[in-house]
């Protein structure tokens, strides 16, 4: 790792944030700290980087709720993300990785604009199964697929603890099989350490902070406001990619 020491503020910082805003508005933290990691963190470290921060936010609220996990469901998520999983390592190979910075600040701006389906697939094993190909998919190459989980799911018809543990356990998985397949095809994720390990800090700390706040931020307008700072961050990356 060579950074200068304000980007490892930066990033520490952003973990931080994009917890708190996780935990008290159930926004999209993730897409947040993946936009500012790709303005710092080289292409090959962006995806497998906020993988092991991601995975660490998850696996807390995973944890807490596993007794109202549906073992059924998950399993045939996960199916869904090993086929995925594989079919990466070939993709990692094809992909020109100076993209990657341009493919996550297009996705953004997607989750951020496109209207989100409810897609209510996460009663059926069909669906379960190609929602953990195609999410795991995206996670793969661009991070940030946790409204795309989320939608996949479907938020409206499930008991709220039975939801929690199987979208936190399904997003933990997925984070983990990404950091195995990134490790596999070379990447050494030693040499971010300490990186990690403030970040991971961050995170708690910004969960621990995000679920006091929890109803006491306006939000309505909050996440107007976010929608609209995640869309500038999206479009200084493509600038920047650009090189203008």
């Amino acid at each position: 790792m060579n950074l200068p020491l304000p980007d490892i503020y930066l990033l520490v910082a952003s973990s931080f944030i994009g917890s708190v805003l996780t935990a008290a508005l159930g926004v999209g933290g993730g897409a947040f700290l993946i936009t500012m990691m790709a303005g710092v963190v080289p292409p090959l470290a962006l995806i497998p980087l906020h993988g092991v921060v991601q995975m660490g936010s998850n696996a807390s609220r995973a944890l807490h709720s596993r007794k109202h996990l549906n073992i059924s469901r998950f399993g045939y998520f996960m199916a869904g993300a090993l086929v995925a999983s594989l079919a990466t390592f070939w993709l990692i190979g094809q992909i020109d990785v100076d993209l990657i910075p341009l493919m996550v600040a297009v996705f953004v701006l997607w989750l951020v604009w496109a209207p989100m389906p409810d897609f209510k697939l996460g009663t059926s094993p069909a669906g379960l199964l190609s929602g953990g190909i195609l999410t795991t998919l995206a996670s793969m190459l661009v991070g940030a697929s946790g409204p795309l989980v989320s939608a996949w799911l479907g938020r409206t018809g499930h008991d709220k603890w039975q939801y929690t543990a199987l979208f936190s356990t399904c997003m933990t998985a997925q984070h983990l099989l990404k950091i195995i397949v990134f490790g596999f095809a070379g990447f050494v994720f030693s040499e971010w350490l300490g990186l990690l390990a403030l970040m991971l800090l961050a995170a708690y700390l910004g969960t621990r902070v995000g679920l006091k706040m929890l109803g006491k931020l306006p939000e309505a307008q909050f996440k107007t406001l976010f929608r609209w700072m995640l869309t500038l961050l999206s479009i200084r990356l493509i600038w920047q990619w650009y090189g203008l």
